[in-house]
C-alpha cells in the first residue's frame, strides 16, 4: 500500500511573528495556526474577557462583489436582506444549497461606491472559502464582479479594552457601533475596521494588506492592554456566546430553522415580506419558520449539572434512555465555570429548563436545556 499523499499547510502572514511569540501551531483549515501561547488558553481567554487580546485570522476568506447588480444577485443565494443593507453597515448572512441547508456562514458589509462602482466586502470561514468563491462564482459571476483578496491578512482585536488600544493608534474608531465599519490608518497601514467579531465582546475585525500585516500586529501587542490570543481561547470564548462554529453545530445537513438562526433572517424575506424567498431552498426554509412544530430538530444550548466538560459527537438521551440528540460543541467554560455545550434535541426536548443526559465514557451525565449566550455579549451599540 502506497503511503498516503501529505499536503503542505499554508501560512499566514503573521507565521513568524506567532513563533517568535512561542505559540503552540496546529493544523487548522489548511493553515499552520497559533492553538495557544506560553500563557495558555484559561489565561488567554480570561485576558479576551477582561482587556484585549489580538486573534490572527488571517485563514478566512476575504472577498469583493463590484457592480450596480452585486447586491440584489449576492441576495439570491442568501435568505438575508442584501438590497436594504444601508452603506456603512455589516450583516450575518447564511449561504444556503438548493436543500435550504448551509453552506457556509459569513459577514458582509456595504462599502457604499468604491472606484465608481458599487462594493460589498465579504468575509468567509477558511475552511469553506475555496468552495465559496466557486459557488458565488458560478451562480452570479455573469452579475457582478467576484474579486478574492487572497493579499491581505485579517486581525481580531476583541476585548472591553480593545477600543482604548485601538483609539490609540487610530483616533474615530471609538465612534463605530457594533456592525458598523470604515477605512482606516493604523500604524502607516491600510486597514478596513468593522467593530464585530467572534467572542461576545466588544472588538474589531482588521482587514489589511498581507505585506504589513506584521506592522499593525506589532503596533497592536505594543500597546498595554493587548496579549495575543489563540485558536483554543477563540473557541471557549465563542462556546459561552453561543455562536454557531462552521463544520460543528452547522454545516450542510443543518437548515437556519434548525440551527436557531432565524433571528437572521429579517421579515422582508419571509413569508409574507415584499422579497420573500427567492433563495435556494426557500419553500423548505420557510415552512420550518412558518411551522416550528415541523423542524426535525433543535440547536440548543446545554449545561452539564456534574463538572464534567461533555465533548462534540457526545450522544444525547431523554432520561428515560432514548437518544434524542448530539452535542455539536462543549467545554468547561472559563468565564461561566461550568461544562457548558450546544448540540441538536429532538424538538420535544429543546424547551428551556429541560433535563437530558449525556453518554459520556458510558455513563450519564445530567444537563440542562439553557438559553444561549451562556454569557452576556458586551456589543457596543452607541
Amino acid at each position: 500500500m502506497s503511503a498516503p499523499a501529505t499536503s503542505t499547510l499554508l501560512t499566514t502572514p503573521l507565521n513568524a511573528l506567532h513563533i517568535e511569540l512561542g505559540a503552540r501551531m496546529v493544523p487548522f483549515a489548511g493553515y499552520s495556526m497559533p492553538v495557544q501561547y506560553p500563557a495558555g488558553l484559561m489565561a488567554e481567554h480570561v485576558h479576551t474577557r477582561t482587556a484585549a487580546g489580538l486573534f490572527d485570522v488571517s485563514h478566512m476568506g476575504q472577498l469583493k462583489l463590484i457592480g450596480a447588480d452585486a447586491a440584489a444577485a449576492f441576495e439570491t443565494l442568501m435568505p438575508v436582506d442584501v438590497i436594504d443593507l444601508p452603506v456603512g453597515k455589516q450583516r450575518y448572512g447564511l449561504l444556503l444549497t438548493d436543500e435550504g441547508t448551509i453552506i457556509d456562514d459569513l459577514m458582509f458589509f456595504n462599502q457604499g461606491v468604491v472606484n465608481g462602482e458599487p462594493t460589498l466586502f465579504v468575509i468567509v470561514n477558511g475552511a469553506c472559502k475555496v468552495g465559496d468563491i466557486a459557488h458565488i462564482q458560478a451562480r452570479i459571476g455573469q452579475r457582478c464582479k467576484v474579486v478574492p483578496m487572497p493579499d491581505h491578512a485579517l486581525l481580531a482585536l476583541q476585548g472591553p479594552q480593545a477600543v482604548t488600544a485601538l483609539a490609540r493608534l487610530a483616533p474615530g474608531v471609538e465612534k463605530l457601533v457594533f456592525m458598523t465599519g470604515g477605512a482606516f490608518s493604523i500604524a502607516g497601514c491600510d486597514c478596513f475596521v468593522t467593530r464585530s467579531g467572534y467572542t461576545g465582546e466588544d472588538g474589531f475585525e482588521i482587514s489589511v494588506p498581507a505585506a504589513q500585516a506584521e506592522t499593525l500586529a506589532r503596533a497592536l501587542l505594543a500597546q498595554p492592554e493587548v496579549k495575543p490570543i489563540g485558536l483554543g481561547a477563540r473557541n471557549s470564548l465563542r462556546l459561552e456566546a453561543g455562536l454557531c462554529l462552521y463544520g460543528n453545530d452547522i454545516d450542510t445537513t443543518t437548515t437556519p430553522p434548525e440551527a436557531a438562526l432565524n433571528w437572521a433572517i429579517q421579515k422582508v424575506r419571509r413569508t409574507g415580506g415584499a422579497r420573500a424567498g427567492g433563495f435556494p431552498g426557500a419553500d423548505k426554509v420557510l415552512a420550518q419558520i412558518d411551522n416550528p412544530a415541523t423542524l426535525p430538530r433543535k440547536r440548543v444550548g446545554l449545561v452539564a449539572l456534574e463538572r464534567v466538560p461533555v465533548r462534540e459527537h457526545t450522544e444525547l438521551q431523554s432520561t428515560d434512555g432514548q437518544k434524542i440528540g448530539e452535542v455539536t460543541s462543549g467545554l468547561l467554560g472559563p468565564t461561566v465555570n461550568e461544562p457548558v455545550a450546544m448540540g441538536y434535541v429532538a424538538p420535544a426536548f429543546a424547551a428551556i429548563g429541560t433535563r437530558v443526559n449525556a453518554i459520556v465514557r458510558g455513563k450519564a451525565v445530567p444537563m440542562e436545556v439553557r438559553a444561549m449566550p451562556f454569557t452576556p455579549a458586551n456589543y457596543f451599540r452607541g
